[in-house]
């Protein structure tokens, strides 16, 4: 292609392009766009207009004379056809001329910032990402005015030519970590990047562990706080969720309203969490162990009561625990792609109409009934769907090593979980830090959320060149105004 007339030639087979001829006095121009992309008041007020009211104009005249803001003079094929497909007007002035102005009428069609649906808040703003990636920008440019806010645009994807930001706080954010970041989202070697959520598989790293490596978040605050604290923010044009990065594991566990809590209160609920998380991983595979090994294991107290909610069931325990987690599972995923309304419906009814009928057919007891129950309910607390989705998939293990060996196989099944998150970094930052390696400064926000007065550095392990957020000296300084 070496040419205008074979571009628009090439570009007319799709039906939305148009390309036309508009007559001037002493020669004509040439105007090529998509209208399934582009804003038509942008082109018939400010373009279109702009060129009707004056009939003899140099090429410079007229790039000067359209009155937006977004427009550039170009040679280059690629980049002109790149641009047409953003929503770009192309503007050629004589049949033979290689140049042209590439004027932006993209149009900006999308919903309107709303609640978060994923992430809701009791306490807190209540505004969420949306599909805009200009929109998202100015929500975190709303909450951090500051000047050393930067923002890097790299498009990815042969096909889908994806708009992705890498936004970080200059001084404040490592540039080690930053750069990494960087490099990965470049090396993105894929033809069609949809959401960020892929580019999140992508960038990890290690894409082979269930554990993400990532967090992904609606909320601008929350990402607002992450830049604060150092850490890299990543938006995908076209995708309502931004991700963050160096993250630790304890990070997965908390939702940022605890810090609009009072600390105590955020405190025990961040402890309540991550309570849960570790009965939902272990609870069903101690009843299989204590159930097919360990019998004497079990009070005298409680003998009674489960050996009577055992005794018509056909089933070893094994058996019975895999039907009624794989029945959680189908409800609860039945319950996620069903619309809302018909969703929660779904849920309480089958809960309680399977459990009911599973129990009067002896195909469970009562007690284990009760177990997976909490179990499921247990692994609801966890705050990110990514690692909710994870701590899912992670008790089958642990139930098949229980059948197996019993105690002892959930204790190598626990041995070999610490040993993959030993190895597991992000961007490459351990993931259990600040426990491995062990950093005492570092332990204040992490099972306990302490007050703001002891907020005053920033984490050592993002290797912040600032590290420092203010002078502790003055943080319990509290003084009235007659002082």
């Amino acid at each position: 292609m070496n040419s205008f007339p074979q571009l628009w030639k090439e570009l007319s087979q799709s039906a939305d392009f148009v390309c036309y001829e508009h007559r001037m006095s002493s020669n004509s121009l040439f105007i090529g766009y998509f209208k399934s992309l582009i804003e038509p008041d942008v082109l018939h007020q400010h373009i279109l207009g702009c060129l009707s009211s004056r009939k003899d104009l140099s090429f410079e005249d007229l790039y000067t004379l359209i009155p937006v803001a977004e427009k550039e003079i170009s040679s280059d094929w690629d980049l002109i056809q790149s641009k047409l497909y953003m929503g770009y007007v192309a503007i050629q002035k004589g049949q033979h001329s290689q140049h042209c102005i590439m004027v932006n009428a993209a149009a900006s069609k999308g919903r309107s910032v709303t609640i978060p649906e994923i992430e809701f808040t009791v306490e807190g703003p209540r505004e969420a990402f949306v599909e805009s990636l200009d929109v998202n920008l100015n929500l975190i440019r709303k909450r951090v005015p500051y000047p050393d806010l930067r923002v890097k645009e790299i498009t990815i994807g042969d096909i889908s030519k994806s708009r992705v930001a890498i936004v970080y706080i200059e001084g404040i954010t490592n540039e080690q970590y930053l750069n990494t970041c960087i490099q990965r989202i470049q090396d993105v070697q894929f033809d069609q990047v949809t959401d960020s959520t892929l580019l999140q598989q992508m960038i990890e790293d290690n894409s082979n562990s269930i554990f993400p490596q990532t967090i992904g978040t609606e909320r601008p605050d929350y990402v607002a706080w992450a830049l604060s604290s150092g850490q890299i923010c990543v938006l995908k044009d076209g995708s309502p969720t931004a991700f963050f990065a160096p993250v630790n594991l304890w990070l997965f566990f908390i939702t940022y309203e605890d810090y609009y809590l009072p600390w105590i209160i955020g405190s025990a609920l961040r402890m309540i969490r991550m309570l849960s998380v570790l009965f939902s991983v272990y609870a069903s595979s101690f009843y299989v162990a204590v159930m097919t090994y360990h019998g004497q294991s079990i009070s005298t107290i409680f003998l009674p009561t489960i050996v009577s909610s055992r005794i018509n069931v056909p089933f070893p325990p094994i058996i019975e625990v895999i039907i009624m987690e794989l029945v959680i599972e189908l409800l609860r995923e039945a319950g996620a792609r069903l619309p809302t309304k018909i969703g929660q419906t779904i849920g309480i009814v089958g809960g309680i109409v399977l459990g009911t009928a599973a129990v009067e057919a002896a195909l469970t007891s009562n007690f284990l009934l009760i177990i997976v129950a909490l179990s499921a309910l247990a692994s609801f607390t966890t705050p990110i769907f990514r690692m909710s989705a994870t701590i899912r998939i992670l008790r089958f293990p642990f139930i098949i090593a229980a059948q197996i060996w019993g105690l002892l196989g959930i204790f190598i099944c626990t041995l070999a979980l610490v040993a993959h998150l030993l190895r597991l970094t992000s961007l490459g930052m351990p993931y259990l830090v600040p426990f491995y390696p062990f950093r005492t400064s570092d332990l204040y926000d992490t099972v306990i959320r302490p007050p703001y007065s002891k907020y005053h550095h920033r984490f050592s392990f993002l290797r912040s060149p600032k590290p420092e957020r203010f002078n502790k000296k003055n943080a319990n300084l509290k003084r009235d105004i007659d002082e």
